[in-house]
């Protein structure tokens, strides 16, 4: 945890917040803080700053907030991913959050088993959660937002053209032609498929709606390995 993400709930005043659970057990276990001690800390979808620890007690911790500066830039880049198996799903979803992404589509595919859709991961708690260990890793405060798609078809027809409309729009696919772009910094929606990849109904369908196929080389990558190679490969630095 290199931030403390503060909800609203947290607040007492103005300036003063109240961690418990979790962020508690991190201050005293790791961090080891005492009172007078500074911790970084962002409010949810707004600025980072210090938290000075005034009280400590076995139960709470009461900081002094003080907000000064914005969270970093988010990436350009909306991600639409076939939902993942869902003991990798929690490590993808705050790795997306760790790198900026910032709008993540859940979608179906051939390939994606439908006990994948009963996760409990997919509660909202569950997401927030992880996208919040994701933010607190990369000193981040934007809260990503997800949006889940269960048929496959309508959603490429029907939605999927107007999210590529003015982005460079990529499907990751082994075995087609072209290389990944590199360091595009420009807006981007990047298409992953699960593990096996999409099936080629399902990638012409995306390539109709206006993507291009991609590659990464010959080896095949495990979606959340693919993930921030892709990122990473499109932006410089995930800056």
């Amino acid at each position: 945890m290199n931030l403390a993400l503060l909800f609203g709930e947290d607040f007492v005043s103005a300036e003063q917040a109240v961690l418990t659970g979790r962020r508690l057990a991190h201050l005293k276990s790791v961090l080891k803080v005492a009172e007078g001690t500074l911790v970084p800390v962002g409010l949810v979808n707004g600025d980072i700053g210090t938290g000075r620890v005034l009280q400590l007690t076995d139960s709470q911790a009461t900081l002094q907030v003080e907000l000064t500066e914005p969270p970093p830039s988010p990436l350009p880049l909306t991600m639409v991913l076939a939902m993942p198996r869902p003991k990798m799903f929690r490590r993808v979803l705050q790795t997306c959050a760790t790198l900026g992404v910032k709008d993540i589509w859940l979608i179906n595919s051939y390939k994606v088993e439908k006990s994948f859709w009963q996760t409990p991961w997919l509660s909202e708690e569950n997401l927030r959660e992880n996208m919040v260990l994701g933010l607190e890793q990369a000193r981040d405060t934007l809260m990503p937002r997800v949006h889940i798609r269960k048929l496959f078809k309508p959603f490429v027809e029907d939605e999927l053209p107007a999210l590529l409309k003015n982005t460079h729009a990529l499907v990751a696919h082994p075995g087609t032609g072209t290389p990944c772009p590199v360091h595009i910094n420009a807006p981007a929606t990047l298409c992953i498929g699960p593990e096996g990849g999409f099936i080629p109904y399902e990638v012409e369908k995306l390539v109709e709606a206006g993507c291009e196929a991609v590659h990464l080389g010959r080896r095949i990558l495990k979606v959340e390995t693919a993930v921030p190679v892709l990122v990473s490969r499109l932006f410089d630095a995930c800056s």
